[in-house]
């Protein structure tokens, strides 16, 4: 039996480190920081940021199916995300993806999850 994506990833805990990892990526990041850094002010809203994207993450892998966030669309409304930007935070996620060794075979698993939500996030 092969492991699903969520295990593959870490579990809930790999996913948590990979999230850390990927916003702390995304704050060093010139391109993205600007719409990142300002949490840093709100310590308690990033978490929350944080613990919706842990979920959709493990939701999205074949996790435990519990998402209390918004919708992509929903959530991403009026941010007006450029097509550039999403692909700046997609390289930052690899980036927190190669920091935990995380799998070639998975690493594409990932790229087409976030490829299937560009439309839900970009210029909204």
């Amino acid at each position: 039996m092969t492991k699903t994506l969520y295990e593959r990833l870490g579990g809930r805990d790999g996913i948590s480190r990979i999230v850390d990892d990927t916003v702390e990526t995304h704050m060093n990041n010139p391109a993205v920081n600007a719409r990142f850094l300002p949490y840093k002010e709100q310590p308690e809203k990033l978490g929350v940021i944080k613990q919706h994207t842990i979920e959709f993450f493990s939701a999205g892998s074949d996790g435990p199916p519990i998402y209390n966030g918004k919708d992509m669309v929903t959530a991403h409304k009026g941010m007006n995300i450029s097509p550039a930007e999403y692909m700046h935070v997609i390289d930052d996620i690899f980036v927190a993806l190669d920091k935990n060794s995380i799998s070639e075979d998975s690493k594409k698993d990932v790229l087409a999850i976030l490829w299937s939500l560009k439309g839900m996030i970009v210029s909204q």
